[in-house]
C-alpha cells in the first residue's frame, strides 16, 4: 500500500505540487518592477493631456523615457534579463511612445483638422509598434556586424517620443498657437513617424560609458547635475533644443554607419579573397 504522505527532503528540489512556490531572487523582479513604473507613467501622461494639464503629461512622458533607459540597463547589471522582462518590456514602450506621445499630439491640437489628425496620431502609434517589433527580431539575427550594435535601425520608440511632441514644447515656450499650428504638427508627427519605421542609422550609445576613465568620472557626475538642474528649472527649452540636437545628428549618424559599413565589407572582402593558408598535414 503506498504511504499516504511522500517523503519531504528539505536540501532536495521540491515535489511538483510545490514547484509553484519556490521563492524567485528579487533582482530578477526589481527590473519589471522599473518598466512598470514607467508604464504607469505613460498611462498617467494620458489622463494629465485629457484634463488638458500638457505640462504634467510631457513630464510623466520624459519620466517614463528615463525608466526606460534605466530597466534595461540595471537587468543587466543584476544579471535579471528574461524573456517576460523583455516582452513587458517592449509592450510597456508601445504605450509609452506610441499610444500616449500620439493621444497627446491629438488632444493638444491635432483635433482642429478633423479625421486627418486622428489619422497622422493612428499612423504614428502604429510605426512605434513596427518599430518595436522590427527591433525584437532584430534582437536574434547573429549575423549583424559587431558595429551595428552603436546604430538603431530607425529613431527608436523613446526618441521618436519626445522628438514628437516638438510643437507642444514650442507652444509652451510662447510660440502662439496660430491656425497653421495644427497642419505643421500634423506633417511632423508623420515624418517622425516614417524615421522610425525607416532603415536610418540612428547612434545609440550603448557602447558608450562602459568605462569611464578615472580623471572623468567627477566631471561626468558634474555635466549629470547640470543637465538635471537645467532640465528641472528650463524643461521646455532644454527638450526643444535636444529635439533639435537629435534630428540634426541623425545626417552625421547615417555617414559614420556607411563608412564602417563600407570599411567592413572591404575587410570581409580581403578576407575571403586571400584566405589564410591551410595547415600542412602531418607525414
Amino acid at each position: 500500500m503506498a504511504p499516504m504522505f511522500q517523503q519531504f527532503d528539505p536540501d532536495g528540489e521540491p515535489p511538483r505540487g510545490l514547484a509553484r512556490f519556490r521563492r524567485i531572487p528579487m533582482r530578477l523582479l526589481l527590473p519589471n518592477l522599473v518598466t512598470l513604473i514607467a508604464l504607469c507613467s505613460g498611462l498617467t501622461a494620458v489622463r494629465m493631456a485629457i484634463e488638458g494639464r500638457f505640462e504634467l503629461a510631457l513630464a510623466a512622458i520624459v519620466f517614463a523615457a528615463l525608466l526606460d533607459g534605466i530597466d534595461g540597463r540595471l537587468a543587466r547589471a543584476l544579471k535579471g534579463t528574461s524573456r517576460f522582462g523583455a516582452e513587458l518590456d517592449s509592450l510597456a514602450d508601445f504605450v509609452n511612445f506610441g499610444c500616449a506621445p500620439a493621444l497627446i499630439l491629438y488632444l493638444w491640437g491635432l483635433d482642429q483638422v478633423g479625421s486627418m489628425g486622428w489619422i497622422a496620431a493612428l499612423i504614428f502609434a502604429i510605426c512605434a509598434a513596427l518599430r518595436l517589433a522590427r527591433f525584437n527580431v532584430m534582437l536574434d539575427d547573429p549575423d549583424r556586424p559587431a558595429f551595428t550594435a552603436d546604430f538603431f535601425t530607425g529613431v527608436p520608440a523613446p526618441a521618436g517620443a519626445i522628438t514628437v511632441l516638438l510643437p507642444v514644447y514650442l507652444e509652451l515656450l510662447g510660440v502662439p498657437h496660430g491656425a497653421a499650428n495644427a497642419p505643421l504638427a500634423l506633417i511632423y508627427c508623420l515624418a517622425i513617424g516614417v524615421l522610425m519605421i525607416s532603415k536610418v542609422p540612428a547612434w545609440s550609445g550603448k557602447t558608450l560609458g562602459k568605462r569611464v576613465r578615472r580623471d572623468m568620472v567627477l566631471p561626468l557626475f558634474v555635466l549629470v547635475a547640470l543637465f538635471a538642474g537645467l532640465l528641472a528649472s528650463y524643461p521646455w527649452l532644454v527638450l526643444t533644443v535636444c529635439s533639435l540636437i537629435y534630428l540634426a545628428v541623425l545626417p552625421l549618424s547615417t555617414l559614420r554607419y556607411r563608412r564602417l559599413m563600407v570599411a567592413y565589407q572591404a575587410e570581409r572582402g580581403a578576407a575571403v579573397s586571400n584566405p589564410p593558408d591551410a595547415a600542412t598535414p602531418s607525414q
